[in-house]
């Protein structure tokens, strides 16, 4: 999967699950901020990109995800 699919696919998934525009996700936002995350929405949040690229992101790591690049790149250098 090329990062531009990731990205597609990512934010595609997140508009979904938290009822937000795409637009809102831009590359360098903070993800807790624009998604409004609280714990149990980060639950759900480690849970999709589990679910979908079969990666696990232990919490140690999770804490250095600040923004959607973050998160792109963690699922482009962990998958499969």
């Amino acid at each position: 999967m090329t990062r531009e699919e990731i990205i597609s696919q990512v934010n595609s998934l997140l508009a979904e699950e938290f009822e937000m525009d795409e637009s809102t996700f831009t590359p360098d936002a903070n993800l807790k901020e624009t998604l409004e995350l609280d714990s149990i929405n980060l639950v759900d949040l480690v849970a999709i990109v589990q679910t979908t690229y079969k990666i696990t992101i232990p919490v140690a790591e999770l804490k250095n995800i600040q923004t959607f690049n973050d998160l792109y790149n963690y699922i482009e250098q962990h998958q499969a």
